[in-house]
């Protein structure tokens, strides 16, 4: 008769298995720690890294487009950008209208003024009255030339103004120098620029377009407005949600201003400028989400102190030097954007 042996159930025990259990639970309790740990370093370096980037490139544009501040241009046609060609020659002292005169006035530049066939008068700018403002251009015909102040625009092809020269068929204007008031000043014009609000224009693009640009620092809504319209609009749009270019700003430490000027003032051919020489720009941000380590939004002040309006200050070493008669009256257009 053959007997079976019946082995022994081998493998863990229970208390073995309790004690293995209780290894790989703190184990995963380590790891999943870590994970947890690594996720909130992440998100914290992910809102710190939206945070700076978006004042970055808020303060980018505001120190490129205020350095623009004051560029006066026109944007001609296409064959010939930038400049006003005459259609039609100016004849000497004596001939046939439309004809150079003896003696003009710069303080009123209808005085003599005769009408002259041109290519074209797009962005050409004149206004009689208080206050007045008339685009200064410069004929570029060697010996020839002259300054020439355009007492009125007459049509799309016709401008008025007083020539002291003679001057051929297909003397090229090109408006010069550049605006006192690029960067509107806070003193000397009516509504002008503020703690809160940065008023500039000129073409600011570079393409021959001149431009009217607002930045507003609102704390309140927690936005930095960027309202920008033609120089010559007739109306300002209302600031929407679309021009929001940086969000979730707030005060500033110590109560400092988002923008600051430093002024100066001078007289040009009987009018009193007020140049802005530099601008400073301080913006405060905070993150959108509460920081998952410290519980706290985190912030970020970042301040340009020393912008530079490089040709408001080009106009304004031109005044200092007695160089007077570059220097670009206010459009009316501009002013009435102001309010």
């Amino acid at each position: 008769m053959r007997m079976t042996r019946t082995h022994a159930q081998s493998g863990f025990s229970l208390i073995e298995l309790l004690i293995a259990m209780g290894l790989l639970l703190a184990v995963s309790s380590i790891v999943t720690s870590a994970l947890m740990q690594m996720t909130k370093s992440q998100t914290t370096i992910w809102n710190r890294t939206e945070m700076h980037s978006g004042i970055r490139g808020a303060t980018e544009l505001l120190q490129q487009e205020v350095g623009q501040a004051g560029r006066v241009s026109m944007p001609g046609t296409t064959a010939q950008p930038g400049v006003m060609v005459l259609s039609q020659a100016v004849n000497d002292v004596g001939g046939a209208a439309p004809a150079a005169m003896t003696t003009c006035d710069p303080g009123t530049p209808t005085t003599n003024a005769s009408s002259v066939n041109v290519n074209t008068t797009t962005g050409v700018f004149a206004a009689a009255g208080l206050p007045a403002a008339y685009e200064l251009f410069t004929t570029l015909d060697g010996n020839r030339q002259e300054l020439v102040k355009v007492a009125s625009v007459n049509s799309a092809t016709s401008i008025a103004a007083c020539f002291l020269k003679q001057h051929d068929i297909g003397t090229v204007l090109m408006p010069l120098g550049a605006f006192a008031t690029g960067i509107v000043p806070p003193t000397g014009i009516v509504n002008g620029s503020s703690a809160t609000v940065l008023k500039l224009y000129g073409d600011i693009n570079g393409d021959g377009n001149m431009v009217y640009i607002e930045y507003t620092c609102d704390t309140v809504a927690h936005n930095l407005y960027r309202n920008v319209m033609a120089y010559n609009a007739g109306s300002k749009p209302a600031v929407t949600n679309s021009e929001i270019l940086l969000s979730n700003i707030i005060n500033n430490p110590g109560g400092t201003p988002c923008f600051t000027y430093q002024t100066t003032t001078y007289s040009a051919q009987g009018t009193l400028f007020t140049f802005v020489l530099d601008v400073a720009v301080t913006l405060t941000v905070e993150t959108e989400q509460i920081d998952p380590v410290t519980r706290v939004k985190q912030t970020e002040t970042k301040a340009l102190l020393n912008v530079s309006p490089r040709n408001v200050f080009t106009a304004w070493e031109m005044v200092g030097l007695g160089y007077t008669d570059h220097i670009q009256s206010t459009p009316v257009s501009v002013t009435a954007l102001l309010p």
